[in-house]
């Protein structure tokens, strides 16, 4: 059988180029983070199959690459199915893991725990632009912390992160409470039990629109006087902080007024005390995928992308199905891989990235010539620049042409001395 060169699908190599910027967004989303007092620690790529698998983690259950069994514990014969087979798998995000990690390690960490994760993740999913099988997540998440001053300096942190990354990339933050999805649901008259269906219809909101929402529920069985209802509440709702109040008044009945004027005061201190330029909306569609969700949900949308290159929330019930109690949870994770592809198809630069020269010189060149060659490159390196030193290829202009591809703006040529005559 003969060897594959190119990656599995859904993955991907990554160029010299690329991996400087990469380099570059991480250094500046540690920066910022740390600057907000969160500290970094990493977990496992391998995550028990059991905690992968606690219906926990919406449609990406069904994305998981899973691990055989290996040795004695591998019996084909006795499986009877494919649990039988597995006994771990690859983390399909870093919430999960943290909550297990939190879990483990609670009693040696600081109250409340901020915390900074940057690591691949894995989903099975279909490969598309900025989206892979094999991803980079960014997330800050406060562990310990039931108010509301989580969900602000989550927002603070993460939209300054973005401000510093992409300064030309106008975006903004779309903001919604999971009991103001279900207040507003048993307000135009859903079953209670039917609330799951009605938001993951809801979700499609962004692909089908509003037509295709009315459609897909009308379709599903339920009374056209409730989704008139529903989605005349979703196009007239005011989508400020005066526009939440407002919607809390009238959901009074079903929700109390306690979560619009909660998420309502997260909007107006992030609006008074934030210095980073972006949008901030309430947005009365926004559903979030991720069942662990139980409280406040965010996403970002940036200019020039389609969906969001960031999300997160609140989860306060998925700590304590490890620990039996309740530990408040809510965090913010950056699409690293979305945000490399906005900056590369822009063109972007690593600003402030040292000269790059390249020392090209002549097969054959003798050993003093060659001497010189390389303390010259040792004087300007000591100097801060980038200095290959490498032999000339026969067809010099190529290698010239990929040497510039990769930032060398600056070439210098030493020749045998009988071609310096």
């Amino acid at each position: 059988m003969a060897l594959a060169k190119k990656p599995v699908t859904g993955m991907k190599d990554i160029t010299p180029a690329e991996m400087q910027i990469r380099e570059y967004v991480m250094d500046q989303i540690k920066e910022t983070y740390r600057g907000f007092g969160f500290s970094q620690i990493e977990t496992p790529c391998v995550e028990h199959i059991e905690n992968l698998t606690s219906k926990q983690g919406g449609d990406n259950e069904k994305l998981i690459f899973k691990i055989l069994k290996r040795g004695d514990k591998l019996n084909l014969e006795t499986a009877s199915g494919e649990n039988d087979l597995v006994d771990s798998g690859l983390r399909y995000d870093l919430t999960l893991p943290l909550s297990r990690y939190y879990a483990n390690n609670a009693a040696n960490l600081p109250s409340p725990f901020k915390a900074l994760q940057m690591g691949s993740v894995w989903r099975a999913d279909r490969p598309q632009k900025g989206r892979f099988r094999q991803f980079v997540q960014c997330d800050i998440d406060i562990l310990g912390d039931p108010t509301s001053l989580a969900e602000i300096e989550l927002i603070l942190a993460t939209t300054a992160a973005l401000s510093k990354i992409c300064p030309n990339n106008a975006f903004t933050v779309r903001i919604n409470d999971r009991e103001i999805l279900k207040g507003m649901a048993l307000y135009c008259g859903f079953p209670e039990d039917s609330m799951d269906q009605v938001f993951i219809t809801l979700d499609k909101m962004d692909k089908i629109g509003l037509e295709g929402v009315e459609k897909e529920l009308l379709e599903s069985g339920y009374q056209k006087e409730c989704v008139d209802k529903y989605l005349d509440m979703l196009k007239n709702v005011t989508r400020n902080a005066d526009g939440v109040r407002a919607l809390g008044q009238k959901l009074a009945d079903v929700m109390p007024l306690e979560v619009s004027r909660n998420l309502a005061h997260i909007m107006d201190t992030v609006t008074e005390v934030s210095e980073a330029d972006f949008g901030l909306e309430f947005d009365p569609t926004l559903v979030r995928g991720m069942s662990y969700y139980t409280g406040t949900i965010f996403e970002v949308s940036m200019e020039g992308f389609g969906g969001s290159v960031a999300g997160g929330g609140r989860y306060d019930k998925m700590i304590g199905k490890f620990t039996g109690m309740e530990t408040p949870a809510c965090g913010f994770s950056i699409g690293f891989e979305r945000i490399v592809t906005i900056l590369m198809d822009n063109g972007f630069k690593v600003p402030g990235a040292g000269e790059k020269k390249a020392y090209l010189f002549e097969k054959g060149v003798d050993s003093i010539t060659l001497a010189g060659v390389i303390k010259e490159a040792m004087e300007e390196r000591k100097k801060g620049a980038h200095v290959l030193v490498a032999q000339m290829n026969k067809n010099k202009k190529f290698q010239k042409e990929q040497l510039g591809n990769e930032g060398y703006t600056e070439f210098k040529e030493f020749y045998k001395e009988s071609l310096k005559k």
